[in-house]
C-alpha cells in the first residue's frame, strides 16, 4: 500500500474508472475524518468535512501535478478546506481557563487523561496558522517537508509556527497545570 496504489488508482478514475475513486476513499477516509476531528473536535461534523474534501478531490483529480505524494496533496486539499469551514462556522469550544472546571471532581479521570484532553482543546483554541500546523506535525505525525507542503508554507515558516504554537501552548498550560516553580515540557 501506498504511493504506488495512489497513482494507480487515480490514474484509472482519470481513464474513466470510477470505481476506482473508491480505493482512494477507503484507503484514505479514516486519515482524513481524524485530520477533520482535530479541527473541529466533533465526529459527525468531521465525517461530513471529510465527505467534503474527498468530493473536491474528486473534482480536482486531474490538477494533482503528481510533483508531490498524493497523500500530500490530499492533505493540502482538505487541510484547506476545514479551515474554510471552520472560519464560515466555527467549532465549539471551551476556554482554557474553564477545562479544570468541567469535571466533578468525584468523578475526575486520572491526571494524565485531564491533561491530554486539556492539551487537545487548549490546541484547537490556537490561532489557525499555529493549531494547523501542530495538528499536521504532532497529531497526524507529518515530517516538516510533508507538513510545509500541506499548508503550503516554506519550511523554516512551519518551523517557526511550529515553534510559536507550542510556546503559546506552554504558557496557558503553565497557568492551568503548573505548581508555582515547575515547567511544563511540550
Amino acid at each position: 500500500m501506498g504511493a504506488s496504489e495512489d497513482q494507480a488508482d487515480v490514474d484509472k478514475v482519470i481513464a474513466g474508472d470510477l470505481a476506482a475513486f473508491e480505493h482512494i476513499v477507503r484507503r484514505w477516509q479514516g486519515p482524513l475524518v481524524n485530520l477533520a476531528y482535530r479541527f473541529c473536535n466533533d465526529r459527525s461534523r468531521a465525517e461530513e468535512m471529510a465527505q467534503q474534501a474527498f468530493l473536491r478531490a474528486w473534482r480536482a483529480l486531474r490538477q494533482w501535478r503528481k510533483d508531490a505524494a498524493f497523500s500530500t496533496w490530499l492533505f493540502a486539499l482538505a487541510t484547506n478546506l476545514y479551515r474554510s469551514e471552520l472560519r464560515r462556522i466555527p467549532a465549539n469550544t471551551v476556554a482554557l481557563e474553564e477545562i479544570a472546571e468541567l469535571r466533578d471532581p468525584a468523578t475526575r479521570e486520572p491526571e494524565y487523561e485531564d491533561r491530554d484532553r486539556a492539551v487537545r482543546r487548549a490546541v484547537l483554541r490556537l490561532p489557525p496558522k499555529y493549531r494547523d500546523a501542530l495538528i499536521l506535525f504532532y497529531f497526524h505525525s507529518r515530517d516538516i517537508p510533508s507538513a510545509a507542503r500541506s499548508l503550503g508554507l516554506p519550511e523554516g515558516t512551519l518551523k517557526a509556527r511550529l515553534s510559536r504554537g507550542r510556546e503559546i501552548l506552554r504558557r496557558k498550560l503553565l497557568k492551568l497545570f503548573a505548581k508555582p516553580g515547575s515547567k511544563v515540557a511540550l
